[in-house]
């Protein structure tokens, strides 16, 4: 099935059609589960991933299965929902023993503060979701089109409204979860809760749920980790000090397109209104309801709410809006953003403990040749009962660390070769990576395991150039679908096909202007060498702290390609 879906003669896609029949997305997957064979039918794929599971193969290992005749090596990608990325100390050490006992001994934090388990056989995939739902996390809207998880800040930095924040997060994340028994039915109890004369209701999702995704978070005011421009549904709350007045909602965000579709493009969200904290639940609903009920079903790269948003207007939006809810709508409030914070190295806490930020690379989890992540942070865990955040830049905070504790932290992730925040250069630190290959399906190119060498080479030219202290974020994906956000970086690689790959420059470090396409079709290994000669332009024409991004936004697409030298700028 392609990812658009083969439209039925109703005028809806086949993925539209499989939602509405899936009997509140059961589908077949429970016999399917039953069945001895190492995958599920496409048709189940397309359910299963409203469960938190995507189908997937190893695609290192397809041109072997073909020489031998055999088939794929079919296993899953299980994602928990962890709203705000908070976790327990009890709850981290679980989810490390699913990986080790089920997945590939990884676990992969993601730019939405959730974690993945790669590598999971059909056949361990019951007792890995039992083993989630035990430690109290679940799968369920992880994926699918529905709310995915709800991003917040995760600093438990010293003003208690960044509490309320989280707080909000985790309400909302509870309010709109699917209404379905099928989880609980197919993962969890294995008994049949709802007979089809008394079937599931999804009072606000419907039969068939969302036309596509829907993504939501939380900002801090004047800190724009979460990037939430990038939303379908962003909040930024409105501060008097540490009293809270009521949110900023903006609507509309998405990064996702396709290669060669000029109706497919990234949009930042349009601030919409100013709402009352307790009128945030009902307002997030109605907008929520809009897109169930006027995005398009037909074409589902033309599925998301932004492009609704492109296509009405807000002010279109905002009385629809209106209507629904049975009131006018405050405007917006201004916005105002001072920094990106990506809260690693030693900070204050509210309560006058410490927590610590710790950089994970392209947020995977694992022990290395040298850097021993996974080992590091259970020794850390299992001896102190610390939090657990996760960020939105795929790295993790330890929470709640009090003044003697800290010289044994640092300790024990010294003796893992675990870096910390002040011996990182800044092309490492802000750089992110989406999974790519092997297990995305839809991956046209490296990103995970390509980032690595090719940031370091980066780093040795900024380092050539005296720039080694200047902060520009990088960002890959292995597909248009940029799911590490790389079109609002100071520096997008977007994979165009095996070893190839899109630039996109001119986004700015605090993630509220998009980028442009500055080259195309770059192999993978000529990348750094095309941003080199930029880069002493750059040198040698900023204005005092001016960033890389705004640099590039300033001079302009037609003067960056006159200085480049790459073939397709």
């Amino acid at each position: 099935m392609t990812q658009d879906g083969e439209q039925l003669s109703s005028g809806k896609s086949k993925v539209e059609h499989l939602k509405e029949t899936s009997n509140a997305l059961r589908g077949t997957v429970g016999p399917e589960l039953a069945r001895d064979s190492d995958r599920f039918t496409e048709d189940d794929s397309v359910i299963l991933k409203h469960h938190g599971i995507y189908q997937q193969d190893d695609r290192d290992d397809r041109a072997r299965a073909r020489q031998e005749g055999r088939d794929k090596t079919y296993f899953s990608m299980v994602r928990c929902k962890i709203p705000g990325g908070i976790l327990t100390r009890d709850q981290y050490l679980a989810l490390d023993d699913i990986a080790t006992r089920h997945g590939n001994n990884t676990l992969r934090l993601t730019t939405r503060q959730d974690i993945q388990f790669h590598a999971v056989f059909k056949r361990h995939l019951k007792r890995t979701i039992q083993e989630i739902n035990e430690a109290l996390v679940t799968t369920l809207g992880a994926c699918g089109d529905v709310e995915r998880n709800l991003m917040a800040c995760p600093a438990p930095l010293p003003d208690r409204a960044r509490t309320r924040i989280q707080e909000y997060a985790r309400r909302l994340s509870d309010q709109l979860l699917p209404r379905t028994k099928a989880y609980h039915e197919i993962w969890l109890k294995g008994e049949k809760i709802v007979s089809s004369e008394q079937p599931d209701e999804e009072p606000l999702y419907g039969r068939a749920y969302l036309p596509r995704k829907f993504k939501s978070g939380l900002a801090f005011p004047g800190d724009n980790c979460i990037d939430v421009y990038s939303q379908d549904i962003g909040m930024v709350p409105v501060m008097a000090g540490e009293t809270l007045e009521g949110f900023v909602v903006l609507a509309g965000g998405g990064l996702g397109m396709t290669h060669g579709k000029v109706e497919t493009f990234p949009r930042l969200a349009d601030p919409i209104a100013f709402v009352a904290p307790d009128e945030l639940v009902r307002t997030v609903e109605t907008i929520i309801t809009i897109q169930r009920d006027h995005g398009d079903r037909q074409n589902r790269r033309h599925a998301r709410m932004k492009y609704l948003l492109h296509e009405w207007g807000v002010e279109r939006f905002r009385a629809e809006m209106e209507h629904r809810l049975g009131r006018a709508l405050q405007p917006p409030r201004p916005l105002r953003w001072e920094k990106v914070e990506d809260h690693l190295g030693w900070h204050r806490q509210a309560d006058g403990r410490w927590f610590l930020g710790v950089w994970v690379e392209n947020g995977r989890i694992k022990d290395g040749r040298e850097v021993r992540w996974k080992a590091g942070f259970r020794q850390l865990l299992e001896r102190f009962p610390f939090g657990v955040r996760l960020t939105p830049q795929q790295n993790i905070l330890f929470t709640d660390i009090g003044d003697h504790q800290r010289p044994v932290v640092e300790g024990i992730l010294r003796d893992h070769q675990v870096a910390f925040a002040d011996q990182l250069p800044n092309a490492l630190r802000y750089s992110m990576a989406c999974p790519a290959l092997p297990t995305c399906g839809l991956a046209l190119a490296e990103a995970e395991r390509a980032l690595p060498p090719l940031v370091r080479q980066l780093e040795a030219i900024l380092s050539e150039l005296g720039l080694a202290e200047e902060k520009l974020s990088i960002r890959m994906a292995g597909c248009p679908n940029g799911c590490s956000r790389p079109y609002i970086g100071d520096i997008g690689f977007v994979g165009r096909t095996l070893n190839k790959y899109q630039i996109y420059l001119g986004g700015d470090f605090t993630g509220t202007r998009l980028n442009q396409l500055y080259a195309d079709m770059v192999p993978l290994d000529r990348l750094a060498d095309a941003l080199k000669p930029l880069l002493v332009f750059y040198r040698d024409h900023r204005t005092p702290g001016e960033g890389f991004g705004d640099f590039c936004h300033r001079v302009g697409r037609d003067t960056l390609k006159a200085i480049g030298t790459v073939s397709g700028a």
